[in-house]
């Protein structure tokens, strides 16, 4: 099992480097991908996934994704009261075959996975989005590995016993401040290529550690779904990983923080 998770992690790194160094439409095809899988994967767990409920979702992510690749970021208020209105009229007009809580899970699931996960992509658009983009890894991936071990040396005091009992306080201490070094390390070597960002090492570490502290929450949120459901994993996709909520679960907490912690920077 580790052979196969540390191969599949090093797959991954490798089509993470290749992508998202591409960026433009290769990365907005993946995103788009991941967002509609991962969709598919949080619709199964709640047990929705082939119903007319979850097709509406499936088609607010699309359109959603159509909205980002036109710039029409302005619209997207208006599409989630289109969603909601097309989930509650399809609601009304069959009830009772479908519960309240059907219907919320559906709406909630475009927001939680397809549009926190597109500021990947967003992120990589903005200027100096090509260095910018890589604080999200080192906030979520970065974070996770600098956890461990210091969960591992350090961790004594649960941080929540009941959801996630191998979790330390000290382990997210360590991952915090990790992923807030490894953005300052960056920062040194490429923040004279981010023209738009006041005093980049700062500016990184500070967006990594929030980022981080955000990211735990993304994880720890992943995992109270799939226990309320008893589940122990999102999906197969990714061998040794689970499926694309369990591999990107942090991500889809820390891709739109340090979206805004750049926003504010600039």
């Amino acid at each position: 099992m580790f052979a196969t998770r540390l191969l599949s992690g090093i797959i991954l790194v490798v089509l993470a480097v290749l992508i998202v160094g591409a960026g433009g439409s290769i990365l907005f095809a993946v995103n788009g991908a991941i967002s509609m899988v991962g969709l598919f994967e949080l619709y199964r767990v709640l047990k929705i996934e082939r119903t007319p409920l979850a097709a509406i979702g499936y088609l607010a992510c699309g359109a959603y994704y159509g909205l980002i690749w036109f710039d029409g970021h302005e619209y997207v208020t208006l599409m989630a009261i289109a969603v909601l209105m097309c989930l509650m009229s399809f609601y009304v007009f069959t009830f009772p075959k479908y519960k309240t809580e059907e219907v919320t899970a559906a709406f909630f699931g475009v927001f939680y996975v397809a549009v926190m996960l597109s500021y990947l992509y967003q992120v990589r658009q903005m200027p100096d989005g090509r260095y910018l983009v890589w604080l999200i890894f080192f906030s979520s991936w970065g974070c996770d590995t600098c956890a461990y071990c210091a969960g591992k040396l350090f961790g004594k005091h649960k941080m929540t016993p009941t959801l996630s009992p191998k979790k330390t306080i000290e382990g997210a201490v360590g991952g915090v401040a990790g992923a807030a070094a490894l953005g300052y390390i960056y920062a040194a070597f490429f923040g004279s290529h981010m023209l738009e960002v006041r005093a980049p090492q700062m500016a990184c570490a500070l967006a990594c550690g929030i980022g981080a502290l955000i990211s735990q929450i993304g994880d720890l949120a992943a995992s109270a779904i799939k226990r309320n459901h008893q589940v122990k994993d999102y999906g197969h996709l990714i061998p040794g990983h689970g499926g694309i909520l369990d591999r990107f679960d942090s991500m889809i907490f820390t891709a739109p923080a340090i979206y805004l912690v750049i926003m504010l920077s600039q």
